[in-house]
């Protein structure tokens, strides 16, 4: 990921919405497909996955007006620079700002984009309509989910999230982080097929980070984990079912 920079707020006038911003990504090729974005970071999220390599992005807070005009006098000043604005975290639908904030980007000429684990279905519904493009996060098949964030009752909410996706029309992506200490490799071929099964067209498969994870047993190495070449001949295996089938690593 490129580095995350924050932004001097001490000179912005107050916007009406509260967004707790926790950094910045000013230009990227990575996080919105075929466009050139900029990445929003929301503080705050429910899930407690083990893997998790911005752990300083969990706790919630209330945002100060000053932090999200400052992103808008960024955004003013990247007009016809940027293609796209992709909120991300953390977890972003967590904050109930987000639908105004969302609105304004795409008032200001830009796509908008959104990187979720779609544990707050209604919210999602919400802003369906406004986006343009979504990242949607897949921990795990069914209670497996629940297991990998360590949250009971998330894998039905982020159903919900999936199938009202797949029924908008939109454009997105699920994506699901492989840790061996949470997947099995035959687990990695069920989900795959699951989700294919569900009609998702686009899929990729990222190895998890070792460093400054969450929980710091997921730094260690995981014995008889799947090879690269292993990986490489899943996805060759799996790529019929998709349009787009990647391994991120």
């Amino acid at each position: 990921m490129a580095l995350i920079t924050t932004l001097d707020d001490t000179s912005a006038q107050p916007a009406s919405v509260r967004l707790p911003i926790a950094g910045l990504v000013p230009m990227t090729t990575l996080d919105y497909p075929d466009h050139l974005a900029c990445v929003v970071f929301l503080q705050g999220c429910p899930l407690r996955c083990g893997y998790c390599h911005n752990p300083a992005m969990i706790s919630p807070r209330r945002g100060e007006p000053q932090e999200w005009q400052a992103v808008l006098d960024f955004l003013t000043s990247r007009q016809g620079l940027l293609e796209a604005v992709v909120f991300s975290g953390g977890e972003p639908t967590l904050n109930s700002g987000l639908l105004e904030a969302v609105k304004q980007v795409k008032a200001m000429g830009f796509k908008v984009g959104l990187h979720t684990a779609g544990v707050y279905p209604d919210r999602l519904a919400q802003l369906l309509m406004h986006l343009d493009w979504v990242g949607l996060d897949v921990k795990g098949r069914g209670d497996a989910f629940d297991r990998i964030c360590n949250q009971p009752g998330m894998w039905q909410r982020h159903a919900r999230s999936l199938g009202a996706l797949i029924e908008s029309g939109i454009s997105f992506e699920c994506r699901t982080t492989l840790h061996w200490k949470d997947f099995q490799f035959g687990d990695v071929e069920r989900l795959a097929l699951t989700l294919a099964d569900c009609g998702v067209r686009h899929y990729a498969l990222q190895l998890a980070r070792s460093e400054q994870c969450l929980d710091p047993r997921y730094t260690e190495p995981v014995n008889d984990s799947p090879s690269l070449t292993q990986l490489n001949a899943l996805v060759k295996r799996l790529a019929p079912y998709f349009c787009r089938l990647e391994l991120r690593h």
